[in-house]
């Protein structure tokens, strides 16, 4: 999300969660105001490869509910991450997380861990992150960190080996609703959380069409 007046339309739908990408490669990238939204609606600030400082600035400035992490963190990382938003530091773990500042936040602020997914994946790599993260979020890999606007092949979550909650992410829209409901017969489907849509919903980048929002979520 980028506009203000769209930030608000979509808000009105009630997602659970609503994205700000921090990001400034990215032609999504925010550097606004979040205008007010409904308690029952998470922020969640994405991120790819910044440092924990950055992440605090922006979760203080935002009051952001979710960081979701679409670069290369490590599980040591995000283990950090985690203990910055889920305790008060004292002052001998922020000289030894080199952050700057003591901070409390609400601990419900989630963690989430993108992978990219192809035509195939390593599960493996999950493991180190079972207890660093709070979700896991799959997406397609291509040449951008995200908003690639297509599909991967779900089939590949038939090897699903964790009982971790999963976004589903990647190049969803209207034209994936029969597949969505084909998704639902394969057992790690148990396990997905959330689906993430973006780019099949957009009018230009960042700016949401309403309707087929309205649409999408009217036959799910």
């Amino acid at each position: 999300m980028r506009y203000q007046e769209n930030i608000e339309s979509v808000a009105n739908l009630q997602p659970d969660y609503l994205g700000f990408i921090f990001h400034e490669p990215s032609s999504r990238h925010f550097d606004g105001v979040i205008p007010k939204l409904p308690k029952s609606i998470k922020k969640v600030g994405v991120f790819v490869n910044k440092d924990l400082n950055f992440i605090k600035d922006k979760i203080e400035a935002h009051q952001l509910n979710a960081i979701q992490l679409h670069g290369k963190e490590s599980p040591e990382f995000c283990l950090k991450l985690k203990q910055l938003c889920h305790s008060a530091l004292d002052a001998e773990s922020i000289q030894k997380h080199e952050i700057l500042n003591q901070v409390q936040h609400d601990k419900s602020i989630e963690i989430i861990k993108v992978f990219s997914v192809k035509d195939s994946f390593d599960f493996s790599v999950l493991e180190p992150y079972e207890k660093a993260c709070d979700y896991f979020l799959f997406d397609t890999k291509g040449k951008l960190p995200g908003g690639n606007g297509y599909t991967f092949d779900w089939s590949v979550l038939k090897n699903y080996p964790s009982t971790k909650p999963f976004f589903l992410s990647g190049g969803i829209g209207l034209d994936q609703i029969d597949k969505l409901k084909e998704f639902k017969d394969i057992d790690a489907s148990k396990y997905c959380y959330a689906l993430d849509v973006n780019s099949k919903f957009e009018i230009e980048p960042g700016l949401k069409n309403i309707e087929k929002l309205k649409e999408f979520k009217s036959q799910l």
